[in-house]
């Protein structure tokens, strides 16, 4: 019975302290600034939580994709946590990969990424991709594949997004963008037990024409969704061969 006691008392005691310092509180800044100010505290607390969670390093990235077989070489080249380019929210679930164009002729992947990294200081608008493949086939990984993007409108809670760049104004890829970019679809439909057929255009989700070409030539992108077929098998039998060593 003592021990009971004691905790009600315990309990109370918090319970006074908290009265008083929000009294305190509404003394001191008035109502409506109080009102404000808890707000902002109890936000900013929110925010560090949701920052300290999601987070992850390059390092932390690159130790993660080692541990599925089957990858295209890539560069692991994270933007900064802010608002504009990487928000650092977690995606729902993998549903699909959105393909991209960059709509910038003869621009690299390392620029582009780089164009998504300058969005924090610009604010020019909001705009990202997971991936970027470019014109020699590199491949520069700018978000985990564990949060969104901001690239495929509403749907980006669900999906990963690869932009791909392009030499010229038809969008068209050079082969050794198209041959990175099936090898990156193929790894990655199999490492999150996808189909070619949750390959999807940026068109399909809004209209858009993007990526320029696929959406031009309909039998181009036909093409490109069977060769992702084919590589799926590919990195599959990769993956059992790596379980059996």
């Amino acid at each position: 019975m003592k021990r009971k006691k004691k905790r009600i008392r315990t309990r109370w005691n918090i319970k006074v302290f908290v009265i008083y310092a929000v009294t305190l509180f509404f003394i001191i800044f008035g109502v409506k600034t109080a009102v404000v100010k808890i707000a902002e505290l109890i936000q900013g607390r929110v925010e560090a939580q949701s920052q300290e969670e999601t987070d992850v390093t390059a390092e932390e990235e690159t130790e993660k994709n080692a541990d599925f077989p089957g990858a295209p070489p890539f560069t692991v080249d994270l933007l900064d946590i802010n608002e504009y380019s990487r928000p650092g929210i977690a995606l729902e679930k993998i549903n699909g990969i959105v393909i991209h164009y960059t709509a910038n002729p003869k621009s690299t992947a390392k620029q582009n990424r780089d164009y998504f990294e300058g969005l924090k200081d610009s604010h020019e608008t909001k705009a990202s991709s997971h991936f970027v493949v470019g014109i020699k086939g590199e491949i520069v990984q700018c978000i985990p594949s564990s949060e969104i993007s901001y690239a495929s409108n509403s749907r980006n809670s669900d999906t990963l997004s690869i932009e791909c760049c392009h030499k010229d104004k038809s969008g068209k890829f050079t082969k050794e963008t198209y041959q990175s970019l099936v090898e990156l679809v193929g790894w990655l439909c199999q490492r999150f037990g996808l189909t070619s057929e949750q390959v999807i255009r940026h068109y399909d989700v809004t209209g858009k024409n993007c990526p320029k070409y696929f959406v031009e030539h309909e039998d181009e992108w036909e093409q490109f969704k069977k060769d992702v077929d084919v590589q799926i098998a590919v990195v599959e039998q990769e993956v059992e061969t790596a379980s059996q060593q």
